[in-house]
């Protein structure tokens, strides 16, 4: 007697039900690669950008006033060059940059690279040097205050910076979209705005 072989639909269904069986758990794995890939691409770009905006804050927060008396008489003495005795910082780089002096009396000036889309930091005219890593980029950055009169010793108010960070992480968009980050953060001056 002859056994009888399997119809084409019964083969159809069987091979329908293993490919369900096979697919969805596949397809779930791949799925939770992705975000855990997304996940700790974001988690590195907090990192990063927590790391530079606390470095950029620390170092604003114990900037001191320009208080050079040569100053007055010649500007090319002085850290902040436009504008001389009495202030805390001075814009730079039209507007993309800050330049004040640290606490250890060094001009230190703080910036946006556009060549290359990175924060930097320049101390006593030396060499720049990056505080944001080379697979980040950033995309915006801007200084601002509602007047730079605010930074001037004369008029009782203490000085403040406003920073606004946008950067994402460098390359191409690996699994979806790229994480971005957009941070906005104001500091004041550790020490009380008072004249000397």
């Amino acid at each position: 007697m002859a056994t009888k072989g399997y119809t084409l639909i019964e083969i159809m269904v069987a091979v329908g039900i293993f490919t369900t069986v096979i697919a969805a758990p596949t397809g779930f794995f791949v799925s939770s690669l992705k975000g855990q890939q997304r996940a700790l691409a974001s988690q590195e770009l907090v990192d990063n950008v927590s790391y530079s905006l606390e470095y950029v804050s620390r170092t604003l927060r114990m900037a001191k006033k320009e208080l050079d008396l040569t100053c007055k008489t010649n500007l090319s003495n002085c850290c902040l060059k436009s504008n001389g005795v009495g202030f805390n910082y001075e814009l730079t780089r039209e507007g993309k940059g800050i330049r004040f002096i640290n606490y250890q009396d060094a001009c230190q000036e703080i910036f946006w690279d556009t060549s290359d889309n990175r924060l930097k930091e320049i101390k006593d005219g030396g060499a720049s040097i990056a505080l944001t890593p080379r697979k980040l980029e950033v995309v915006s950055f801007k200084i601002g205050t509602t007047t730079p009169d605010i930074w001037n010793q004369n008029n009782d108010k203490q000085a403040r910076v406003t920073l606004y960070l946008e950067i994402r992480a460098e390359g191409p968009a690996a699994f979806g979209s790229q994480p971005k980050i957009q941070i906005q953060t104001t500091i004041s001056q550790r020490n009380l705005d008072v004249q000397y």
